[in-house]
């Protein structure tokens, strides 16, 4: 662990010299912005040749779009990062604004629709999150196949290695989240979707920590991830709902008649169904996108007092900014857990809330 903080700062302290002497003009924000979001490609690093010119060093990603019914599909290295079209389509934005691919027509200007907006196609393109998802998935089914063998190879004996923090994790999820907020009878019908839903939260919020490829990657930092993982919740939550849990809705007990006839409370109730999908998917993308802001945010500042003062003002205040940056990546390291936990815990408490049966005296 120490000697890979070590690299880490030797790595930051360099980077500021070599950031100084670039001649276009920095923009923190676009870099920020950049790291958190999506894009066609995945990015490594740049670099410059014996000429000066700038190069980009990035894997590309399968690019598929539908246009006017005609599918199209190629690499992303054919945009050359944003610099040429290829097939009528022009890679835009990037940066502070959002990647996406718009069409060109054949005088190489982008179409626009009656309304003055830029044409663009469907895109079902595999991007940065989509691959780094696919990775995630891949490297959590070999970790807890892994744990499955060590447990074929010993069995009844006390788990060792991986297989203890697999172990430890399963046994947490039921016995903290599971048991406690669906109950003793019910909870195993629901435990395989809630170890699923705590590990992928939890692997792809560390992976996101870890700055280099195949890690790196803001997954569950991307709205349309989260959103996903709430709609899933909502729907286990809503179609698992007994007779008890939507007569509660729609005759809320203990409220006067009055508010039931009007009806303002049955309606209240309704909405707090949809709103309870919507604060889990904020939660966990605001906490883990924040999170990568702030320690970008103490990069940033380097190269921007390298490039007003120089290096030397730089380097000396790289020494603060990275060592802000590695307290805040450790303090990521339990926001990751802390978001997986909640994140599960409160859908384990909508669920137990669904599926309660009425206590009879």
């Amino acid at each position: 662990m120490k000697k890979r903080l070590l690299s880490l700062l030797m790595l930051l302290f360099m980077a500021a010299p070599f950031t100084s002497r670039a001649e276009e003009a920095f923009e923190p924000g676009s870099m920020i912005i950049g790291h958190v979001t999506d894009a066609h490609s995945w990015h490594l690093f740049d670099y410059k040749s014996s000429d000066g010119t700038e190069h980009a060093v990035a894997i590309p990603l399968p690019v598929i779009l539908i246009r006017d019914g005609h599918l199209d599909v190629f690499m992303s290295s054919k945009f050359h990062h944003g610099h040429a079209d290829y097939k009528g389509y022009r890679l835009v934005g990037g940066g502070a604004s959002k990647e996406e691919v718009a069409c060109v027509g054949a005088d190489g200007e982008l179409l626009l629709d009656t309304e003055g907006n830029i044409v663009k196609p469907t895109d079902l393109s595999i991007t940065k999150t989509s691959a780094a998802i696919i990775i995630a998935v891949i490297l959590l089914i070999i970790i807890v196949f892994i744990a499955k063998a060590g447990y074929k190879k010993r069995p009844n004996q006390a788990p060792k290695g991986l297989q203890s923090l697999v172990e430890l994790l399963v046994v947490f999820v039921r016995d903290s989240i599971a048991k406690p907020m669906i109950g003793e009878e019910k909870h195993r019908k629901y435990l395989p979707y809630l170890l699923t839903l705590f590990f992928f939260i939890f692997f792809c919020n560390i992976l996101g920590l870890i700055p280099f490829f195949p890690a790196g990657a803001n997954i569950t930092g991307n709205l349309a991830v989260t959103a996903t993982l709430a709609v899933i919740t909502f729907l286990i939550t809503n179609l698992s709902g007994n007779r008890h849990y939507w007569a509660d809705i729609f005759n809320t007990p203990g409220v006067p008649a009055w508010l039931k006839v009007f009806p303002l409370m049955p309606v209240v109730e309704l909405v707090g169904v949809f709103t309870k999908p919507i604060v889990l998917m904020i939660r966990l993308f605001a906490n883990m996108t924040a999170g990568h802001i702030v320690i970008l945010g103490f990069m940033v500042i380097i190269f921007i007092m390298s490039n007003l003062f120089g290096v030397g003002v730089g380097a000396g205040v790289s020494v603060v900014s990275v060592l802000f940056s590695v307290f805040i990546s450790l303090l990521e390291c339990l926001v990751a857990y802390i978001q997986a936990f909640v994140f599960t815990m409160l859908t384990a408490l909508y669920i137990g809330m669904a599926v309660e049966e009425p206590e009879t005296h």
